[in-house]
């Protein structure tokens, strides 16, 4: 019984993974319309958000049919638990990718000081999502706690962009949409770190048994 159990984790981790995969996958899709002028690719992001919409409900299920038909020790129904609260995050982070596909093929975003920055800040969301998933497969701490360190390097850069344009703004010939597009897309990707933060949290709980702001 117990080696079936263990056979359906490590099921869950393979699904869970290929939801990761996805993930990064739809970040970078996204990134691509913005750098390659490929605008047809956010149709692409649309389908991979489906996909990802398909798999977390996949996961969910396998979840439930683990905790109804097994009899899973704490430490199994912590990975449990957390797995779904996981997969909640990630369906977030498709949806929002999608966003910034539809946003940014309304080609209002084409070149300026900020790109730069925004390219950067979501190549480190797409590595961030990557990690996390990794630290719970691999029960890894060490890659979970470097996923909450690196959202304090998203919301840096996030800040930057704001401030840039605030003062790109009062710039006489300042195109509104390129403003607006781009803050909004900035604001997804810093989104999309909050929620790696939220499964690296819901990995360390797997782990130690204890929800952020628990004491030691």
């Amino acid at each position: 019984m117990r080696s079936k159990f263990d056979h359906q984790l490590n099921d869950l981790d393979k699904d869970l993974s290929i939801m990761g995969s996805l993930c990064e996958e739809a970040i970078t899709l996204s990134l691509d319309i913005l750098k390659d002028d490929e605008f047809h690719l956010a149709e692409q992001v649309s389908e991979t958000a489906r996909r990802i919409d398909h798999l977390e409900r996949d996961i969910e299920s396998q979840c439930l049919k683990l905790l109804l038909r097994q009899q899973p020790v704490a430490k199994d129904l912590r990975r449990i638990s957390a797995a779904l609260k996981m997969v909640y995050d990630m369906k977030r982070i498709g949806a929002q990718s999608g966003e910034m596909a539809s946003i940014m093929s309304q080609k209002h975003i084409v070149s300026g000081p900020e790109v730069e920055l925004l390219e950067d800040m979501t190549k480190r969301v797409s590595t961030m999502v990557t990690t996390s998933i990794d630290a719970f497969v691999e029960e890894d701490m060490a890659k979970a706690q470097k996923v909450i360190q690196d959202d304090e390097k998203v919301n840096q850069q996030f800040d930057t962009i704001k401030k840039r344009l605030i003062t790109y703004f009062s710039q006489p010939n300042a195109d509104g949409e390129y403003a607006v597009d781009l803050l909004m897309v900035a604001k997804y990707v810093e989104r999309i770190g909050d929620h790696t933060v939220n499964i690296a949290k819901w990995v360390l709980y797997s782990i130690t048994g204890q929800l952020d702001g628990d004491s030691a």
